[in-house]
């Protein structure tokens, strides 16, 4: 009689956890929450070097604003793989093929209660570096992407990185 009563419960119990987590899924990269920022510091946030950028932010003391961030090109010889989109325009979800790939929580050294949250959304794409020679070196050779690129009905896609900040906590006076 224990045991009729206890697996409906448990199932019950299980169904209404599924939702949640289908809600937000499980980043790719799991990382603890970082160092404590102060007000007017501009910090690194992540790196996405396929992409030649860098996110940095700054939690600015502002009510209306407390934190801000923005996308930085790491260097101007650098030839990106992939690009950094606005979150707003790309409209990323699981459903049309973007993965969760890092959430980054940033506490705020002044107001302890308070905490900037970086959601780094990834897109994979269909562009893929040729295989290793012999030399153990990724080579395209000029005759043989001419040929490919004239055969290819549709070029390859780059992936695709966008990012959502949210602040979370109570502001401190």
């Amino acid at each position: 009689m224990r045991q009729t009563v206890a697996l409906p419960l448990f199932a019950a119990c299980l169904a209404l956890a599924m939702p949640a987590q289908a809600a937000d899924p499980a980043p790719e990269i799991q990382r603890p929450a970082g160092a404590p920022q102060a007000v007017g510091v501009v910090h690194s946030l992540r790196q996405i070097p396929e992409a030649c950028a860098r996110l940095e932010g700054a939690f600015t003391g502002d009510a209306t604003q407390p934190y801000r961030y923005a996308p930085v090109r790491t260097s101007p010889q650098c030839q990106p793989r992939a690009r950094f989109i606005d979150f707003d325009k790309a409209k990323p979800s699981v459903a049309t093929g973007w993965k969760l790939n890092d959430v980054i929580r940033v506490p705020n050294a002044a107001c302890p209660s308070q905490q900037a949250v970086v959601r780094v959304w990834r897109k994979p794409g269909s562009a893929t570096p040729p295989p290793l020679d012999g030399q153990g070196q990724s080579r395209i050779y000029l005759q043989e992407a001419k040929q490919q690129a004239g055969a290819a009905a549709q070029a390859p896609s780059l992936t695709l990185y966008a990012a959502k900040l949210e602040v979370e906590g109570k502001a401190c006076k």
